[in-house]
């Protein structure tokens, strides 16, 4: 309780809802299963699909920071514990964002609705929260853009704040990893022809992140 008391404060400010989001029927959403597999800090797993965070990308596993204690500490499990605590103080609805049939993979937007208290009826959007509280992170496309804005502004705010992980000197940041990694498997691109006519590039898949996958 304490937890969610402190949470709604942080996020209050950040959260930001599209009109549409609004206007989804009541219908379309669906609780997180009590029995569901989580899988990483942005993601988890239930009859067989793959529900992920829209937007969202969480700390990568096998990648450590030092805690203030100046212990390693295992970046991917500190947010897949801040994942299932919110889920448990929170307990979200969700609804779809859009989805990878390929991969079984479903993005979803995820809101809980405050019952008591002051901010009875407030909405708390949980992937600001992950980020608000620094235990998450704004995903990026492949060009380096947020995926969803909002969440790059509550980004940036825990980072100021030096909030949740980014108060260790040694976070290791997986956007960067993750761009790195793309930079480095990219192959090396000729310089074209002056005689060849310049195509407009395609447009990416607006629900492509650079994540990691479960």
């Amino acid at each position: 309780m304490r937890r969610t008391r402190i949470l709604a404060g942080i996020v209050a400010p950040l959260l930001t809802l599209s009109a549409a989001f609004a206007e989804t029927p009541a219908s379309r959403w669906f609780p997180v299963p009590a029995n569901a597999f989580y899988l990483t800090g942005d993601s988890w797993s239930d009859a067989g699909v793959t529900y992920r965070l829209y937007g969202v990308q969480s700390c990568l596993r096998d990648t450590s920071f030092t805690n203030a204690h100046g212990l390693q500490r295992d970046c991917g499990e500190a947010s897949l514990a801040m994942l299932v605590a919110l889920m448990r103080d929170l307990r979200p609805r969700c609804y779809d964002a859009a989805e990878q049939p390929e991969t079984r993979t479903i993005f979803v937007f995820c809101v809980a609705t405050r019952v008591a208290g002051a901010g009875a009826g407030s909405r708390i959007d949980l992937g600001t929260a992950l980020i608000a509280t620094g235990f998450a992170f704004a995903a990026l496309k492949p060009d380096g853009q947020p995926v969803h804005a909002p969440y790059f502004v509550a980004q940036l705010v825990a980072q100021r704040a030096k909030a949740g992980l980014w108060a260790f000197p040694d976070l290791p940041d997986p956007n960067a990893i993750i761009l790195r990694a793309l930079h480095e498997q990219a192959p090396p691109q000729s310089p074209a022809p002056l005689s060849s006519t310049t195509q407009s590039p395609t447009p990416s898949n607006p629900h492509t992140t650079v994540g990691e996958k479960p």
